[in-house]
């Protein structure tokens, strides 16, 4: 390891952190924000202030709560001073108020998918409509978001429709505090007034069609699939055009938001170019020729300079992420999945995080939601106090409340997860990969009994004394019960892959039932030669496999298939695209890489 040469890749990542903060300050709502995946400390601080400190004093700056309500996020009835007055009053919710500014959402990688949507169609309209609770108002709303993203060890992202429309993903992590405190990096970027002067330039900013076609094959050659990305690079592209002091984009603005937009999305490097090694060498030039210069022959370029297109994608390559190449052989791309691998959510009368209300009376152990039975009778005092008669009117109390205004506490609870490994444990199985398929399992259990999940263990192979599928070890948390039946397994005999179906299925079926979220994972060839009544042949074998996997699908169970042959066999994919299966050969893989796979799919 080179100090010098990791000290000067710091300080560079932390410039380009800079300037997409700078570019941020330009354009908020345009750029739509920045995905900052770091943890909380001095680094993710420093570029908040920096943020902060290029922005008018007037600009609006408004943290988002995680769990935070609609009547909050998007406006509603201004609960108060509707008590008081009587009549309906609306309130302006979070986002209105950031119009024209920045909003913080901290802790991104576990914002709901309903809060993620909300968010998300405010941005793509600019605007905040709200009809609800007596109240009707729009206004507008055009804001930069900074979602902050915690997530530890890629567990855990940021939604992946939210990080979509996100100019600048920026990965701190890596960065140390003191490469976050440059007096000479921060002085070279642009303050207050400079960020304010490139604001008014902005709307008169030109792009040329060549810079568009750049980026935007640029976009293609990365594998980039969203055509956002390629906008968003554009919006970046003028940003950087403005905050020079230009009138339209050159190739330096071009090649800027190719490596701070594209690069982090990149998902696989572009196809090498053709090799014209061996094209025949141009021929000399005649004596004539030599002797007297042609005028009628154009100027030629020099040899180091490249087209646009080529410069800006090499601009991009410059910045990719190190672990890129890594991700790609994993099978993996390079938007991450959303979420962790938590149990499905389950609705509940009484139990769990609370989430709304839902009208209803407080019976059998419902609890009164109080603020929201108050938002439903606020409306209507007025009117009641003018039904009732003088003499009730000064008994009645401040606030008329009626059944019809009850409203509850709804409840919703992550159900566990049970993970359950099905080991092929044949001949063929054993001959090839039954000692990775074994080491991967225990890397996994680990993972299982950090989150708290359920594992079972199933084994299928034939024997002199049958052919089946052997539950090992019934849905437990012991690590070291999964680890010793594991150990313990055999190899050997034939494969009776229906068997192995059949009861991995009626196991998950059981967790399903009560109340579990099963997850499958089959380490298998798929070369089945056993059938369900133990006879050998591969062609009954195989139509019993392919009778087990249609049960399978209909049953709505999710399952993994790890195909563990050293050369991937049409059967194997067609009995998993009959179970509804995700499907993964991986013929080259030691015990470590099939446990990297199984975490990035089961995701």
């Amino acid at each position: 390891m080179n100090p010098a040469g990791d000290g000067l890749a710091q300080h560079a990542a932390w410039a380009e952190a800079l300037h997409a903060a700078a570019l941020l300050a330009v354009d908020p709502a345009g750029c739509g924000g920045a995905l900052l995946r770091a943890p909380a400390g001095e680094v993710r601080e420093r570029w908040l202030q920096a943020l902060r400190a290029q922005l008018d004093s007037a600009t609006p700056w408004r943290r988002l709560p995680l769990h935070v309500g609609d009547e909050r996020l998007l406006g509603g009835l201004d609960l108060p001073a509707t008590l008081a007055l009587g009549r309906p009053v609306a309130m302006r919710g979070l986002l209105a108020e950031a119009d024209g500014g920045i909003v913080v959402a901290a802790v991104a990688e576990r914002i709901g998918s309903a809060t993620a949507a909300r968010l998300v169609a405010v941005m793509d309209a600019g605007a905040v409509s709200v009809q609800r609770d007596g109240v009707a108002m729009q206004g507008p709303a055009r804001f930069g978001l900074i979602a902050l993203d915690e997530g530890a060890d890629g567990d855990e992202h940021a939604p992946v429709a939210l990080a979509d429309r996100l100019a600048f993903h920026l990965d701190l992590g890596a960065l140390s505090a003191r490469h976050a405190f440059d007096a000479e990096i921060d002085e070279a970027m642009p303050d207050a007034a400079a960020v304010a002067a490139a604001r008014a330039r902005l709307p008169a900013v030109r792009v040329d069609d060549d810079i568009i076609a750049a980026l935007t094959g640029a976009a293609m050659a990365l594998g980039i699939a969203s055509i956002r990305a390629a906008l968003l690079a554009l919006r970046a592209a003028r940003a950087a055009a403005a905050l020079a002091g230009r009138d339209s984009v050159t190739v330096e603005d071009a090649e800027l938001a190719a490596r701070l937009v594209l690069a982090p999305r990149a998902t696989r490097l572009p196809p090498a170019p053709a090799d014209d090694a061996n094209e025949p060498p141009p021929p000399p030039p005649s004596e004539d020729k030599a002797e007297r210069p042609d005028t009628d022959t154009p100027p030629q370029p020099d040899a180091d300079t490249q087209p646009l297109p080529e410069q800006v994608l090499q601009a991009a390559l410059s910045a990719l992420p190190a672990g890129l190449l890594a991700l790609i052989a994993a099978g993996g791309g390079g938007a991450p999945a959303a979420g962790g691998r938590a149990g499905a959510l389950q609705a509940s009368r009484l139990r769990g995080r609370p989430y709304g209300s839902r009208r209803g009376e407080p019976r059998s152990g419902a609890r009164l939601h109080l603020i929201d039975t108050l938002r439903a009778a606020a409306p209507w005092q007025a009117l009641r106090r003018r039904e009732l008669d003088a003499r009730h009117a000064a008994a009645a109390p401040g606030v008329l409340i009626r059944r019809d205004d009850f409203h509850v506490t709804r409840y919703r609870q992550r159900r566990e997860t049970t993970t359950v490994f099905v080991v092929d444990a044949s001949g063929s199985a054993a001959l090839h990969r039954l000692a990775e398929a074994k080491g991967a399992v225990e890397l996994l259990l680990a993972d299982c009994y950090i989150r708290r999940d359920r594992v079972a263990l199933i084994a299928f192979r034939s024997t002199p004394g049958g052919a089946g599928a052997e539950v090992l070890l019934p849905p437990t948390r012991s690590l070291v019960r999964a680890k010793r039946c594991l150990a313990a397994l055999p190899g050997g005999g034939g494969t009776p892959l229906a068997s192995g179906l059949d009861a991995a299925r009626v196991l998950a079926e059981d967790v399903a039932r009560r109340g579990g979220t099963p997850l499958v994972v089959l380490l298998t060839d798929g070369r089945a030669n056993v059938a369900r009544d133990g006879s050998g042949g591969r062609e009954r074998a195989g139509a019993d496999a392919l009778d087990a996997a249609r049960l399978w699908r209909s049953s709505g169970i999710g399952a993994l298939w790890l195909d563990t042959s050293p050369q991937p066999h049409a059967q194997a994919r067609e009995i998993a695209s009959a179970m509804g299966a995700r499907y993964l050969p991986l013929p080259h893989a030691d015990a470590r890489q099939v446990s990297q796979a199984v975490r990035g799919a089961s995701a």
